[in-house]
């Protein structure tokens, strides 16, 4: 029976020694688990601070390339209205260019039809000027107005001194 009780005795105290260790180790576990609790909180806080960063730098990012894409875009917009404006402007000059070939003909038809006329009216007055200088032969001397197709008329003279007559 000793040995039982000995043996009882040898098993309430490593039952004891068991469950004190037991205790220990529940409240080191508890503390690592407040500590743990504690890094995991703080992790969780650095992590959501660095998503938000991230976040906001990837808004930036996008804002950046939809500005350079719109202004890509925009360039290539300008480009083509440069292009069509430069159409429009060589197909004006052409017409221009038409218009002024064909209004200088003009001109110089006209030029030549007044040479023309000129040449006629000068060679009828001329032939007029000498046969009203033949009339006027005829008439006598004191009845004559100053020959018309003399040297010292102008022009302007003979002009008026024919309208006298008529």
């Amino acid at each position: 029976m000793f040995l039982c009780f000995n043996h009882l005795n040898d098993l309430k105290k490593e039952n004891f020694s068991l469950k004190l260790r037991i205790y220990f180790l529940e409240e080191r576990i508890q503390q690592k688990f407040e500590e743990s609790s504690e890094d995991v909180y703080r992790t969780n806080i650095e992590l959501k601070v660095e998503v938000e960063s991230l976040k906001k730098e990837l808004q930036e990012k996008q804002e950046h390339l939809d500005k350079a894409l719109l202004t890509n875009h925009n360039e290539t917009e300008l480009q083509r209205r440069c292009q069509e404006r430069q159409q429009e402007i060589d197909h004006m000059q052409q017409v221009l260019e038409t218009k002024i070939q064909l209004l200088q003909e003009e001109a110089q038809q006209a030029r030549s039809e007044a040479e023309r006329m000129a040449s006629l009216a000068g060679s009828n007055s001329h032939a007029s000027l000498v046969s009203l200088d033949i009339a006027m032969e005829d008439l006598p001397k004191d009845d004559r107005p100053p020959s018309v197709m003399s040297p010292s008329n102008t022009s302007k003279d003979r002009c008026k001194t024919l309208l006298k007559l008529l």
